[in-house]
């Protein structure tokens, strides 16, 4: 068990507006905390080498690395380099979280919701969210961390879609194992219970 980082002073939170996206710059060894503000809101997060983007963490290579489905404190995620990128310090919550599921995006909506108009998805977020901070965003996404998301395995092999078990306030601390630059989404899906329904913003510290 890894001993909890103390929270600077400096800290300062910042917000993952509701169903939209924010990027940050982090240099390796500070610590990131991921907060569920208002609870039940999942929050798709990504990882990238903060000086070649094509080098990201992976949880295709970090399933393979850890030999589970769920990382918990202790475990570093590793990029598709199998370099570690970040590790889990600190989770407030009952550690219920997905590395299983794709990001949303605007062909989900339309082909398995059919919704006619635009709707908000994790995957536009994160390029929006790259593109803000100055870096060239992608059409498709890594599939992300999805921190807060409820996704319990039935009967050995079938996957459900659940309300999240995180209250609000409790939050997930992360450690740079390299310079990066972390990505959230507080996911606008409303179509699936994984919100509780709606989307609500969340928040972030780096220090």
């Amino acid at each position: 068990m890894l001993p909890p980082p103390q929270l600077s002073s400096s800290a300062e939170k910042q917000e993952i507006p509701a169903r939209k996206g924010k990027a940050a710059r982090v240099s390796k060894g500070q610590f990131i905390r991921l907060i569920n503000t208002h609870g039940k809101q999942v929050v798709d997060t990504w990882a990238f080498n903060a000086h070649e983007l094509s080098e990201r963490m992976s949880m295709e290579h970090t399933r393979a690395h850890l030999d589970k489905i769920l990382p918990a404190i202790g475990d570093s995620f590793v990029t598709n380099r199998r370099d570690p990128i970040l590790t889990i310090v600190e989770d407030t919550t009952p550690g219920n979280h997905d590395t299983l599921m794709a990001a949303c995006d605007s062909h989900r909506y339309v082909k398995q919701f059919h919704l006619a108009e635009y709707h908000d998805n994790c995957t536009d977020n994160l390029k929006n969210a790259l593109d803000e901070l100055g870096e060239q965003g992608q059409e498709f996404s890594p599939s992300p961390f999805n921190i807060f998301m409820y996704i319990p395995v039935r009967d050995g092999q079938m996957l459900s879609w659940e309300v999240p078990t995180t209250e609000a306030g409790q939050f997930i601390t992360f450690r740079a194992e390299m310079d990066l630059i972390i990505a959230f989404s507080a996911c606008p899906n409303d179509c699936l219970p994984i919100n509780g329904g709606t989307s609500m913003p969340a928040h972030f510290q780096i220090w």
